[in-house]
């Protein structure tokens, strides 16, 4: 089955070049920063011949995950230079000039060649996995190495092929990784049922990073400004699909509420789109910041980055994603205590189930399904007091992760500020 996989990885690698043939912007993107790799790495290997840590991120949201760990790592290991990879264009392009790291680069495609002079040439010390990406050929060249491998915040589900008939070849890949730091007990349990005994529950760390996201929350005074000491709903990371079940509300209800909203992209097309739709008087924040005397019901957001802050502001959260294929981060509102609200697909992100099982999130389905559990917590004082200091407790019960894995590393790992490399005493 692992020519398959091969194969599969070749063409996906031809899709990425035809898209790109095509004016497709993120295919663009990926081919150009994929093509910059290796030169990248012989510039960095040629200033600096240090141990390196290498943290792997699928995109932006698995970033935030490994952070807290990669900042950390810094501080006890000093010694090591910490280099970062990212396979989709939203994360490296966010953070592409993340200052705590000492390379950041684009995963090579993971065909067997690319994945094997990756390794080579980069020749890292110590390698994080965050939560699940586990590209084959990638796998192989670390353990050809016998480099020390760790997963950072791993979720597995009993459906993915690790656990199935004819999933052999995914599961001797597993023997590469030196620990599994879980998120939750059955993800151990389920690779107990396979022979693995290399893993502890740490739990995720997530929770460590909106935690120090929201200690490092900037005051915004233009959304001040705006808030104004009206009730406010943010709609984070919000896709079409999430705006055409929000629009009719916004347009219909009738009680004080003001409206943020933050499109998971900023495209001024679909922004126009957004505006012509909406009934309120709606201003961009990009205008609105130069002159706040202007009146508006909805603003939205025309940049990036604010988002962590704006959610400070929050008296109720939608967070986008789940009309489509992927809730986008609930906890970064959660932390400041706002009730949540989120579509109906969220069946792969258990910090939804787990804050609709503590009464403070809220799974809707239709525009009616969100105005009646809107207008529930809306029209109750008490239940919006209780949401809010229940849920700042609990997510601040919730951290330790990085803790957990710090510690655990620093059993394999001593701390120390030696520039020798400590791969063998791993």
């Amino acid at each position: 089955m692992k020519f398959v996989y091969d194969i599969s990885i070749h063409a996906y690698n031809w899709l990425i070049l035809a898209a790109n043939l095509f004016g497709n912007k993120k295919a663009h993107l990926i081919q150009k920063g994929r093509k910059e790799t290796f030169s990248k790495i012989a510039a960095f290997r040629k200033t600096s011949s240090a141990p390196s840590a290498l943290f792997h991120c699928a995109s932006l949201g698995e970033f935030e995950q490994a952070r807290p760990v990669i900042e950390t790592f810094k501080k006890q290991y000093q010694q090591y230079k910490i280099v970062v990879s990212f396979f989709s264009p939203s994360g490296y392009e966010v953070r592409k000039n993340y200052s705590e790291a000492d390379l950041i680069i684009y995963l090579p495609a993971d065909t067997k060649a690319d994945a094997h002079a990756f390794i080579e040439q980069l020749a890292p010390s110590i390698v994080f996995i965050v939560k699940y990406e586990f590209w084959l050929n990638l796998l192989d060249a670390i353990q050809l190495k016998s480099i020390p491998l760790f997963l950072i915040s791993g979720r597995f589900r009993a459906n993915l092929l690790f656990f199935k008939k004819g999933g052999g070849f995914m599961r001797t890949r597993l023997k590469a990784f030196t620990h599994f730091f879980l998120q939750d007990q059955p993800s151990g349990g389920l690779l107990s049922s396979i022979g693995f005994s290399n893993w502890s529950v740490s739990g995720d760390t997530r929770f460590d990073r909106v935690q120090q996201t929201a200690s490092k929350a900037i005051e915004i005074p233009a959304i001040a400004t705006f808030k104004n000491q009206s009730p406010l709903l943010v709609i984070g990371s919000g896709w079409d699909k999430d705006m055409a079940v929000l629009i009719p509300f916004i347009n219909s209800f009738t009680k004080e509420l003001k409206i943020i909203y933050a499109p998971h992209e900023i495209h001024d097309s679909e922004i126009k789109e957004i505006e012509k739709q909406l009934h309120k008087r709606s201003i961009r924040y990009s205008s609105y910041k130069e002159n706040t005397n202007q009146p508006a019901d909805v603003l939205i957001i025309d940049n990036i980055g604010m988002l962590s802050s704006i959610y400070s502001y929050a008296d109720y959260a939608y967070v986008g994603g789940a009309f489509g294929s992927g809730l986008h981060n609930i906890l970064e509102p959660a932390v400041f205590g706002a009730a949540i609200f989120f579509g109906p697909n969220h069946e792969k992100f258990p910090e939804a189930g787990w804050l609709i099982s503590l009464g403070y999130g809220f799974s809707i389905s239709s525009t009616e399904d969100f105005t009646n559990k809107f207008t529930a917590v809306y029209d109750s004082a008490g239940r919006r007091s209780s949401i809010r200091t229940g849920l700042q407790s609990t997510m601040l019960q919730a951290c330790g992760a990085t803790n957990h894995i710090m510690t655990a590393l620093a059993e394999r790992l001593p701390v120390t500020n030696s520039s020798t490399s400590t791969t063998d005493k791993l």
